[in-house]
């Protein structure tokens, strides 16, 4: 650790999470389900800013910070908190999350806030913590924080603590939608029922997005059909997308609710973005290209 003091502030952004595929493979005795999921992250998030504090803080604002509990129990505060545990006890800084993502939605927004936690901290308190180190603190938080740390397209096993690099894949936009119905996820697993499924990998680099959508149409998302039983309005959402002219691929990301629309290129998925949110203004909707780091 750097005895030196604390560093400029800092302005992180904790992308949106989206599973392209997402295979139930098994469960654990001790009742973890193991997930095999293509993972990438798409340019539109929450931000989080880190500035000099003599304690931990937290204060939260943008569009779904009202859907948050109090601070104190925000994934944000609750890394923050362990990461100082680990490595640097008397160490504070004030935090302040602006929330863009809709609350449990199935696109990772409180795991990518942790691990923005983490990274920018790690940065900011001058501690040279390594990511596999990191990791370890995230995976405590939650399934998703070790991939969202990673922040690139990648595989991902286990409970979410096995991160492999994903081939290089082509330039895609995304169209996100939530309808606005949160699900909590141990709702979706307990009503998922039939085999488990195989994990779905490849290693060759893909070139184009016509050609991405064909390969993911090999895969699915185990979720979905649960998933949109508890709430058909994800069914209204994904029939939206695939009216959408050059939609490649509609599909529901994680437990859901939001799903997205694939496309080749920005004009395309802002056109569809722009139908989309005709159909129904609480919908959030927001077009992003896929981001790497």
């Amino acid at each position: 650790m750097d005895d030196g003091p604390a560093g400029a502030p800092l302005r992180l952004e904790a992308w949106a999470k989206v599973n392209l595929t997402l295979h139930v493979t098994g469960r654990r005795a001790d009742g973890y389900h193991e997930l095999d999921s293509l993972v990438v992250f798409a340019g539109v998030g929450d931000t989080l800013e880190i500035a000099p504090g003599e304690d931990l803080s937290l204060s939260l604002d943008g569009p779904f910070a009202g859907a948050l509990g109090a601070p104190e129990s925000n994934l944000v505060l609750r890394a923050a908190a362990a990461l100082r545990s680990r490595h640097g006890p008397t160490l504070g800084s004030r935090l302040r999350l602006t929330k863009r993502l809709p609350v449990a939605s199935g696109i990772g927004g409180g795991s990518s806030d942790a691990a923005a936690a983490l990274r920018g901290l790690n940065e900011f308190w001058r501690l040279g913590v390594s990511l596999a180190d990191l990791s370890a603190l995230g995976v405590a938080l939650g399934a998703d924080v070790p991939v969202c740390l990673a922040a690139r397209p990648s595989f991902m096993g286990g409970i979410g603590d096995a991160i492999e690099p994903a081939p290089a894949l082509p330039p895609v936009w995304l169209v996100l939608v939530n309808p606005g119905v949160p699900l909590a996820t141990p709702a979706v697993f307990q009503a998922r029922g039939g085999p488990f499924s195989a994990p779905f990998r490849w290693r060759d680099p893909i070139g184009n997005a016509l050609a991405l959508a064909e390969r993911l149409k090999a895969g699915r998302n185990d979720l979905e059909a649960p998933a949109t039983a508890l709430a058909p309005a994800i069914g209204d959402v994904l029939a939206a997308l695939r009216a959408t002219p050059q939609c490649l691929l509609a599909r529901m990301s994680g437990s859901g609710a939001t799903c997205f629309g694939l496309y080749g290129d920005r004009e395309e998925a802002r056109a569809a973005a722009a139908q989309v949110a005709e159909l129904d203004r609480r919908w959030w909707v927001s077009a992003a290209p896929v981001v790497d780091g």
